[in-house]
């Protein structure tokens, strides 16, 4: 049995992961759970799943908690803030941590779990995407793996096994096209939030819904693939594949193409990351390419998706700068989701601030430095917003 904590047991990733704890419970145990401030959903996982240890993000909230399952033996140890999330990353037996924490948030979580010897199924793409100079010293230093829980790499990762090093040639990530792919550009100036939400295949939280309708969230991912494959963004490529029945491919250096196949469901990829090397055997809905029918794909229209080449500029120009991209998306969406911003001004507010940074960029940053440049990135966004509003008011 594989004891496991789950840092964002509340959102897609961690109740999608949890469903596999409950579907095959003689093969992994719950040690430790955290949530931002969903207290009653946490409150029933804590009665379900009986960790050890569970945080909640706000600490204001905690009184709360520890109401909630006043009546619980025995009781688990119950922390808060951000100070008690890193603990229960760090705690414990726990073999491997799943990072379903969205956003930077995530970021320090995931270094604790690093630091003290937990294997990690990454379902939090900016660990890499903002830490990647600091964060792959530290899984070298520590000898821990790194096992993709996203369908994309977790797909690239499934066709690597048994390819000799230097045997990869390219990657091939595949996108579904977001909510928008059979829109026209004209029309993205009408976009509300609500349509922004509509994705076509895929069950997923609302960040990470908006940033695959503006497909950041396929930028943010060749960041994460170079960091996580040891490719040059050259050899990272984007295809889209509207039925999202390819998760992704690689090119070996013969020009052989290997792919995996499956139906959109996100418990393929975190039951791989918490079984791997092992294959479990599972009752869902199998493959059926008759069903299928026929699959497609076409190159991203890079005027409707602007924040693809906003991301591998980002990459290629390193250093902070991967840190201040995801930083600023994070909040475009944010004041996006709460009707604050246009649709069309994330790529915009985003585009804003790496140009504003970059000479400020660091070659090879610290933590330290990567953290700062965040929160840097984060206000001169919504500084950037007022003023667009007050231009708006004033037209």
């Amino acid at each position: 049995m594989k004891a496991i904590s789950l840092l964002g047991s509340t959102g897609s990733i961690g109740t999608q992961t949890l469903d596999i704890v409950a579907q095959y419970p003689d093969q992994f145990q719950v040690v430790g759970l955290t949530a931002g401030s969903n207290v009653e959903m946490l409150a029933q996982q804590i009665r379900e799943f009986r960790p050890a240890i569970a945080a909640i993000g706000d600490a204001q909230k905690l009184p709360e908690l520890q109401a909630a399952i006043r009546d619980l033996d025995p009781q688990p140890i119950l922390l808060a803030g951000e100070a008690g999330v890193i603990e229960v990353a760090r705690y414990g037996d726990a073999e491997v941590v799943v990072t379903g924490i969205v956003g930077c948030a995530g970021l320090l979580p995931t270094i604790a779990a690093i630091e003290a010897g937990k294997d990690i199924a990454l379902a939090n793409k900016e660990t890499l995407i903002a830490g990647g100079p600091v964060v792959l010293p530290l899984v070298q230093k520590h000898g821990i793996k790194l096992l993709p829980a996203d369908s994309e790499h977790s797909a690239i990762f499934q066709c690597l096994q048994g390819v000799p090093n230097g045997g990869l040639r390219r990657i091939l990530l595949t996108a579904s096209g977001g909510a928008f792919r059979d829109w026209p550009v004209e029309k993205l100036s009408q976009v509300t939030v609500a349509d922004a939400l509509k994705h076509p295949n895929w069950s997923m939280g609302r960040k990470i819904t908006v940033d695959s309708a503006t497909l950041m969230n396929k930028g943010l991912e060749v960041i994460e693939a170079h960091w996580l494959f040891g490719l040059n963004y050259d050899q990272i490529e984007i295809v889209i594949h509207q039925e999202s029945i390819i998760h992704s491919l690689i090119e070996l250096q013969d020009t052989s193409v290997l792919a995996q196949l499956g139906w959109p469901d996100m418990r393929l990829p975190l039951l791989y990351a918490l079984s791997w090397p092992e294959r479990i055997y599972t009752d869902w809905q199998q493959l059926d390419l008759v069903k299928v029918g026929q699959m497609t794909f076409r190159v991203p229209d890079h005027q409707k998706y602007p924040c693809m080449q906003l991301a591998y500029a980002a990459g290629r120009a390193g250093g902070c700068m991967p840190a201040v991209l995801n930083a600023a998306n994070e909040q475009a969406v944010a004041l996006f989701l709460e009707e604050k911003i246009q649709f069309l001004d994330i790529p915009r507010l985003i585009e804003g601030a790496c140009d504003r940074y970059l000479v400020h960029n660091h070659s090879t940053p610290t933590l330290d430095e990567i953290i700062a440049a965040d929160q840097w990135a984060r206000q001169e966004v919504v500084t950037a917003s007022q003023i667009l509003e007050r231009s708006m008011i004033a037209v």
